[in-house]
């Protein structure tokens, strides 16, 4: 069974993370969940209330699921995978400057393993030095930090340039895991 890395940390968004990781068990992979240590993580949920009295204008964040990580960062090598997930949240925010992470996803990607992001998770392509050149999609408020990495950012439901195949939200898991899987089909 082929083994997928699925890095993250607390605050990583539970439906970015919980979507991937049951629908690539469905298709056969194994999905491995790495952090900063290997223990219980928190997930969060991020939405714009769409009731709320007094309007919100940045996502609102509230506790989620747990989910155990089972290998730490240090112990995780690129060469044990034949790709990669990055969910977003607020993780990544944090764990971009874990050095063995971005060890491994530079590992990953410069084997031309599949490489599948959504959200904030570009904060942890563009801390790894990998994206420059690349055209890509995030949430529209992480469009800075996919310029700075050097990347065209444009706002789509998903984006494949290369191995990297990114999306915006949640709302968009349907049509990154069609494509991310097929990218893993076809290596």
């Amino acid at each position: 069974m082929s083994k997928i890395f699925m890095p993250l940390g607390d605050a990583t968004e539970a439906l970015d993370t919980f979507y991937p990781y049951f629908r690539l068990q469905e298709e056969g992979y194994e999905p491995v969940v790495a952090g900063p240590e290997a223990r219980l993580y928190h997930t969060v949920l991020h939405e714009i209330p769409p009731d709320s009295s007094v309007p919100w204008d940045i996502t609102q964040e509230r506790p989620g699921y747990f989910i155990k990580a089972s290998l730490t960062f240090r112990e995780a090598r690129g060469s044990d995978f034949a790709g990669a997930f990055i969910s977003g949240g607020r993780a990544p925010e944090y764990i971009r400057y874990n050095q063995d992470l971005l060890r491994v996803m530079r590992e990953i990607h410069e084997a031309g393993k599949p490489i599948a992001c959504v959200c904030h998770g570009i904060e942890i392509l563009t801390a790894a030095g990998i994206i420059q050149g690349r055209t890509v999609t995030t949430v529209a408020k992480c469009q800075l930090d996919a310029e700075q990495g050097g990347a065209k950012y444009v706002d789509k439901p998903v984006v494949i340039d290369g191995h990297f195949v990114t999306s915006r939200v949640w709302m968009d898991n349907p049509v990154l895991m069609r494509e991310f899987l097929k990218m893993l089909r076809a290596r």
